[in-house]
């Protein structure tokens, strides 16, 4: 912020003026970079050798019902591809209930 500062303008103790301030603001506090955890090396991720093999699921949800009664949608991603299938299901749907839909 100094650095900023100093190419627009210039006052006395303008360095202990903007250290009070920066030190007073809880945003500029929150955002000050020794505040925060260092993060770590930075590690590849694993990719999955044949389709299908590692997916991700979500529901999407109360939506307005359509014509067969299915409320929600269930999206299944496969991470290799990127290939995703998108199955309407009713609310209150057990595992077992989507393990066959899924499979029809």
């Amino acid at each position: 912020m100094y650095q900023d500062l100093r190419r627009l303008s210039w006052w006395l103790e303008m360095k202990k003026d903007i250290t009070e301030f920066v030190h007073a603001c809880f945003v500029c506090q929150k955002s000050k970079i020794e505040h925060q955890n260092l993060l770590g090396l930075i590690q590849q991720l694993f990719l999955p050798e044949w389709r299908w093999d590692i997916i991700s699921m979500n529901f999407v949800g109360l939506l307005p019902m359509n014509a067969k009664g299915s409320d929600y949608i269930w999206v299944i991603v496969d991470r290799l591809k990127k290939s995703a299938h998108f199955i309407p299901i009713k609310t209150g749907m057990t595992v077992a209930k989507l393990a066959e839909i899924y499979i029809e």
